[in-house]
């Protein structure tokens, strides 16, 4: 099985640096592609309420065989269901969907900053956490000025903001934020939505002279960024192809010429202004 490496996040828990993303999995694919992606070596899947799977991830997990301690899961609270009252009922409805008693990373899926509910909302992860019901706490899609607050007027640091980051949208202002306050960067569509990403020259070079596709690749150079990585498939071959980029290395000049790609171009929604309950 593959040996996927660890990042050590900020209170000492290790989270697999590549793990399984099941966004847009319809709940009916959701069991088949969580089983292949086990059986490929994968032991980190990030889940979300909004996804609507989270019943079929918690089926595949305990059909697995595969036990708990070497399972690292994650999933997010939706917007409607921010709120310090409300986190605290959409947590148990999660982790009863998933069949588990305790999870790994919990994360704000948004942060609205429009209904200004995020800070409250943090504090009840503060108690899920403090009340050992979850491993870690963190965000997605938060902005340095959402993390201030949350710094400012919260007591536990966020150990991973996970966020759309690609060759495409480098996110280098962030992810020096991050590395300041320990919080540890997770990218999500690592490989850019619509595929033209990889069809980009200086990605096929660097794939030509690895001998790699555009896709292992760039997961590559997410890792040696230090980026925790989730990419998502349902096609067996890139499963497993996804993980198979622990064996070989790029160079300073590949990651300068894909980091030379940055046009932040986002294919998700501005965190600044997105405010979908």
């Amino acid at each position: 099985m593959t040996n996927v490496p660890v990042t050590k996040l900020n209170n000492g828990v290790e989270m697999p640096q590549l793990g399984f993303g099941v966004f847009q999995v319809p709940p009916a694919e959701t069991k088949t592609a969580v089983k292949t992606a086990l059986g490929a070596g994968y032991r980190s899947i990030d889940t979300a309420t909004a996804y609507g799977n989270e019943a079929a991830v918690g089926e595949a997990l305990a059909e697995s065989g595969i036990t708990r301690d070497e399972l690292f899961i994650t999933t997010k609270l939706w917007n409607s269901d921010q709120g310090y009252d409300q986190t605290l009922r959409a947590f148990d409805a999660s982790v009863a969907a998933l069949g588990l008693e305790q999870l790994d990373l919990y994360l704000i899926h948004w942060p609205l900053p429009a209904r200004d509910k995020y800070v409250a909302t943090w504090k009840a992860l503060e108690k899920l956490y403090a009340d050992g019901r979850v491993r870690a706490i963190g965000v997605s899609n938060f902005q340095p000025s959402h993390l201030r607050r949350i710094l400012d007027e919260g007591s536990v640091v966020p150990a991973v903001n996970q966020i759309e980051l690609s060759p495409y949208l480098v996110q280098q202002e962030l992810r020096a934020f991050h590395a300041d306050h320990g919080i540890a960067t997770e990218a999500w569509s690592p490989l850019a939505k619509g595929g033209d990403l990889l069809g980009e020259q200086a990605v096929a070079e660097v794939a030509s002279r690895h001998g790699k596709t555009p896709a292992q690749v760039v997961l590559r150079w997410h890792l040696q960024l230090g980026n925790v990585v989730i990419p998502k498939s349902v096609t067996p071959s890139r499963v497993a192809e996804n993980i198979d980029v622990f064996g070989f290395t790029l160079t300073d000049d590949d990651l300068a010429a894909l980091s030379a790609l940055d046009r932040g171009l986002r294919t998700g929604p501005d965190p600044d202004t997105f405010d979908v309950a």
